[in-house]
């Protein structure tokens, strides 16, 4: 079986269209699709549903799906102890984030690139269910996700930041000579939040739930660049995660209020899937993030 062949197996199955799988892979569409077929030949079995486009994967390719991950992550993980053995480490370090987690990256990717000058940095914001499921894959080396809510398992999980709650609004929008609000008046205002497919945003529904409070937002979005930039731009206002507002210090156009009473803290942190042995991105992953200073903590 060649190793190629499952490349373009996993590639089709994470991007669903075989131009972009092609791409990825650095081949010609009809170069991916002869191996998917000689990979369907060699298993005996259709592992791919497909018209003059991509539909989806069968039974059997989802049954296999999982086990193509692993065995590349595998010989990815093998080719990289090789390397460690000879020199220092070298190649792509693949973070994926929560968005809440996004302000954290910075201080996480500066010590790892100075650490290791051999190696890159990748990062991409996804939810956490699908970190977890990334981890599982190896499509990803870490993540930086929640801790203690709907934490990844079997996991080995480093702490770095706890994470607290921000009202968010423009200057000259009515809460200038303000320092706090109400969950209540907050459940009030005209709100932009990130959709209930985010983590976070599940976390802050529970939030308002436990004050026996439901907040309807005018806006949803996947991001907190976006809900940022629609308070900026108008009437609209959100909450966002404190780690925040230290990437908008300085700024002229917002203002941000802490709750009262403030909501219990949540812990994010860097996770990897804990494996024997561990991968040797995972294990510099977890060396660095040991070694930050508390300033998230």
């Amino acid at each position: 079986m060649q190793l190629q062949h499952l490349r373009y197996f996993v590639a089709l199955a994470r991007h669903k269209h075989f131009a972009q799988a092609a791409s990825v892979c650095g081949v010609s569409q009809p170069t991916l699709s002869a191996g998917l077929a000689a990979l369907e030949l060699e298993l005996g079995k259709r592992l791919i549903e497909r018209d003059r486009r991509f539909i989806g994967l069968t039974e059997h390719g989802e049954a296999i799906l999982p086990w193509a991950a692993q065995a590349l992550g595998a010989i990815r993980g093998l080719g990289q102890a090789a390397e460690a053995s000879e020199r220092s480490p070298a190649g792509e370090f693949r973070l994926s984030a929560i968005p809440a987690a996004l302000p954290l990256i910075g201080p996480f990717g500066q010590a790892l690139l100075k650490a290791h000058a051999g190696l890159n940095l990748a990062v991409q914001s996804g939810t956490s269910r699908e970190i977890e499921r990334g981890l599982q894959a190896n499509e990803c080396d870490a993540g930086m996700t929640y801790l203690d809510d709907e934490p990844p398992a079997n996991a080995l999980t480093v702490p770095l930041h706890n994470e607290q709650y921000l009202f968010v609004a423009r200057k000259g929008g009515g809460f200038d000579d303000r320092e706090d609000i109400s969950w209540a008046d907050a459940a009030a205002q005209p709100l932009c939040l990130l959709h209930q497919g985010m983590q976070y945003r599940r976390i802050l529904d529970r939030e308002f739930a436990n004050r026996g409070l439901s907040v309807s937002p005018r806006v949803i979005a996947d991001s907190h660049i976006t809900t940022l930039s629609l308070v900026q731009s108008g009437d609209f206002l959100t909450i966002v995660p404190d780690a925040y507002a230290r990437l908008m210090i300085g700024l002229e156009w917002c203002r941000f209020l802490k709750f009262i009473p403030a909501a219990e803290t949540r812990r994010i942190g860097l996770v990897v899937i804990n494996r024997d042995p561990l991968g040797t991105m995972a294990r510099l992953g977890l060396k660095v993030a040991q070694q930050l200073d508390d300033r998230w903590l």
